[in-house]
């Protein structure tokens, strides 16, 4: 049998990750007796954690909210992602939360062990953060094949990895990794391709595989201002969709500031600018230009009014109309 605090740990995951658990059911699973669970159960109020149990022969426990935060069991890949997570946060990337964000981020890192916190300094260090927006939202990335990518950036190794290009064409790289940068939704990993001799951007989601060869190499310099604004230009020249050119009755400086880099704005005078943009998708569009909360009127593409008009009716069916009064007597 487990010793007592390693029983005790055990039990906190198991509650942590099941809604309720039948005490027969969470007794075998821990390989104890109903009595010793109890003890259990009751070690674990003392800590803090608000446990509630369900008296009776079909009787079981489960994790309650709390007044105030207990410690937290996380495994590796999911401290990684709140690492991720308050660091977005403390950019700016959610609006109103930067302060807080520091301070969470701080206590999280100082009580990780060494070889996890090895890991998200790695990711914090490597990462070139850009303008947050446009991008589709997909699959996130993979911890582990993040944070091996970041460690290889720190170190200066060189990386080997499989690459699976927009066609699903698969391709062995081999390529000295430089900065990892978080633009949009998206992560991307900025290196030099040792086969093609040239700089490139991989998106993390389509990487697998990445190993370090154990060589090491001097940083090469890149040929944009930043890892960031070369990951912007390469999707920037990227074939689109759908090429957006719109009239807003707002202020260019205004309208910049909402939109970031992900469209460029030409001031036409002091109350109107005009907005062209490239996309693969009319959502982001649609979106942006409805969160400007000013009046705006679409040149092209066709589609993009079709768009507009098709979201408009269903904000629309969200609000039913008021029920007609009855008819006098």
């Amino acid at each position: 049998m487990a010793n007592t605090s390693t029983r005790t740990l055990r039990l906190l995951s198991l509650l942590q990750t099941h809604r309720y658990w039948p005490g027969n059911e969470l007794a075998e699973r821990l390989k104890v007796s109903p009595r010793t669970l109890r003890r259990d159960i009751d070690r674990l109020r003392e800590l803090g954690y608000p446990v509630v149990a369900q008296r009776g022969v079909d009787g079981g426990y489960q994790l309650a909210a709390g007044a105030a935060l207990p410690p937290l069991m996380v495994d590796d890949d999911e401290a990684v992602a709140l690492v991720v997570g308050l660091q977005f946060a403390m950019q700016g990337m959610v609006e109103g939360v930067a302060e807080s964000s520091v301070r969470a981020l701080a206590k999280v890192v100082q009580v990780m062990p060494p070889r996890l916190r090895k890991r998200v300094e790695a990711i914090r260090a490597m990462t070139v953060p850009g303008d947050w927006g446009g991008g589709r939202a997909g699959a996130g990335p993979d911890p582990a094949v993040l944070t091996a990518v970041a460690l290889a950036c720190r170190d200066s190794e060189r990386l080997r990895f499989t690459y699976t290009a927009a066609d699903g064409r698969r391709t062995d790289r081999h390529a000295e990794p430089h900065r990892l940068v978080s633009l949009g939704r998206r992560w991307y990993l900025v290196a030099f391709d040792l086969t093609r001799h040239d700089w490139r951007s991989f998106r993390i989601d389509r990487l697998t595989g990445p190993e370090g060869d154990g060589s090491r190499f001097r940083p090469r310099e890149l040929p944009t201002a930043d890892a960031a604004d070369f990951v912007r230009s390469g999707v920037d020249n990227m074939p689109h969709l759908h090429r957006i050119d719109v009239l807003v009755d707002a202020p260019a400086e205004f309208v910049r500031q909402r939109l970031g880099r992900w469209g460029n704005v030409e001031e036409i005078d002091t109350g109107r600018c005009r907005v062209s943009m490239n996309t693969d998708s009319l959502d982001w569009p649609t979106m942006s230009l409805g969160s400007l909360g000013a009046d705006f009127r679409v040149l092209e593409p066709p589609e993009l009014i079709e768009h507009i008009r098709d979201w408009g009716e269903r904000f629309r069916r969200a609000h039913p109309a008021p029920a007609e009064p009855p008819a006098a007597s």
